[in-house]
C-alpha cells in the first residue's frame, strides 16, 4: 500500500515561528518503567515529551535522521526489556490529549489521550458507539496502531480519517478507506505515525450510560485491574480464545519470579511487584510453547516487545 504524504504547510510556518525553539524537555537515561501498565522496563537514552503537535514535527525537523525513535503512548501491550531503549522515546500520553467535537459533528481526538477518556467524553456528549473503548487501557494512538478492541468493538470502526506525521515532521491527513486495516493490525508506510484522528459517532441524544456500567462491571469481574498487567497478552485465535487454551495447559498462577498468569484471567500477565522484563518474556514464551505443544495452536502476541535485553542483573 502506498500512501503519499505530502508536507503541509503549518509545519514550515510554525518552524519559522519559532526558529526551530523546543517547547518541550529532552530527558536523558530517562526510566521507562513508571510510563508502562506492566511497571517493568530499562531507560531510554533520550526521551522526549512534546508541548503539542506542533512542538512535536519541530522536533521530528530537527532530530538526527539516523537516530532510531521509539513512540510511547499509554503503555499499554507493551514489554521494554530491562535494558531500555537505544535512540529517542518519544512520549505522547497526556501531552497530545486534545478531544473536541467538530463543526460536523465528528469527533477529533490526538494520539495521546486515553481511551477510556474518549468512552467518558462520548458519553457526556451523548455519542453513542464508543463505549467498547472503557476497556481499552492505552491511548487512542496504540488503539489505532493496532486496531485495538474490547467487548465486540474495534478502534477503526470509528475512524473517518487520521493525521500522519512522518521523520521529518510533516503532516498529512488521509481517509481511513486508504488504510488497510484487519484484526489487531493495521498498515501504514514506515517512518510514518498517528498523531490524530476524526471519529464518526451518532449523535443520539443519549449517551452509552448503561452499556459503560455493564462494561465496567463486566472487567472487574473478569479480569485483574488492582495489579500491574499489559491487557491481553496473546490475540484469540481463529476459532476459540486465548484465554481457555492457558487454562487449559494447567498454567493459570503459573509463576517466573515475580510474573504470574493471572488466576482470574489467563490470557493476563500480572506483576507481582518487583517483577523483571525478563522474567515477564519468559513466562510469554512458556505460554506459547506449552499450548502449541498442548493443544496444537500456535498463539500469537499482541504485546509489542522492544528495548535490550539484560542477561545479568546486579
Amino acid at each position: 500500500m502506498t500512501v503519499s504524504i505530502a508536507p503541509d504547510s503549518v509545519l514550515n510556518e510554525v518552524i519559522s515561528a519559532v526558529n526551530k525553539t523546543l517547547v518541550g524537555k529532552i530527558h536523558f537515561n530517562e526510566k521507562l518503567a513508571k510510563y508502562t501498565s506492566w511497571r517493568v522496563g530499562g531507560p531510554a537514552d533520550q526521551y522526549y515529551r512534546p508541548s503539542d503537535i506542533n512542538d512535536l514535527a519541530v522536533f521530528l525537523n530537527q532530530l538526527d535522521l539516523n537516530q532510531p525513535v521509539f513512540w510511547l503512548g499509554g503503555g499499554s501491550n507493551l514489554l521494554i526489556r530491562d535494558g531500555g531503549i537505544r535512540g529517542t522515546v518519544i512520549h505522547l500520553r497526556r501531552t497530545l490529549g486534545k478531544i473536541k467535537l467538530e463543526d460536523d459533528g465528528r469527533l477529533y481526538v490526538e494520539a495521546g489521550v486515553s481511551c477510556p477518556q474518549v468512552a467518558r467524553f462520548c458519553q457526556k456528549n451523548k455519542l453513542s458507539g464508543a463505549s467498547f473503548l472503557v476497556g481499552i487501557p492505552g491511548s487512542v494512538g496504540g488503539a489505532l496502531a493496532m486496531n485495538a478492541g474490547a467487548f465486540g468493538g474495534e478502534t477503526w470502526e470509528l475512524v473517518s480519517e487520521v493525521e500522519l506525521i512522518d521523520r521529518q515532521g510533516n503532516r498529512q491527513w488521509i481517509q481511513s478507506s486508504a488504510i488497510n486495516t484487519g484484526y489487531r493490525q493495521v498498515e501504514i508506510p514506515e517512518q510514518h505515525w498517528f498523531v490524530a484522528a476524526r471519529l464518526s459517532l451518532p449523535a443520539t441524544g443519549y449517551g452509552d450510560d448503561e452499556i459503560i456500567q455493564e462494561l465496567l462491571e463486566r472487567r472487574r469481574q473478569s479480569q485483574p485491574i488492582n495489579v500491574p498487567t499489559c491487557g491481553s497478552v496473546f490475540k484469540n485465535p481463529d476459532e476459540g480464545f486465548a484465554a481457555q487454551l492457558i487454562e487449559r495447559c494447567g498454567l493459570k498462577g503459573h509463576q517466573i519470579g515475580k510474573a504470574r498468569v493471572s488466576d482470574k484471567h489467563a490470557n493476563f500477565i500480572e506483576n507481582l511487584g518487583g517483577a523483571t522484563a525478563l522474567e515477564i518474556e519468559l513466562l510469554i514464551n512458556l505460554i506459547r510453547d506449552r499450548v502449541e505443544q498442548e493443544q496444537s495452536v500456535l498463539l500469537e502476541s499482541e504485546v509489542c516487545i522492544v528495548g535490550e535485553a539484560v542477561t545479568h542483573e546486579h
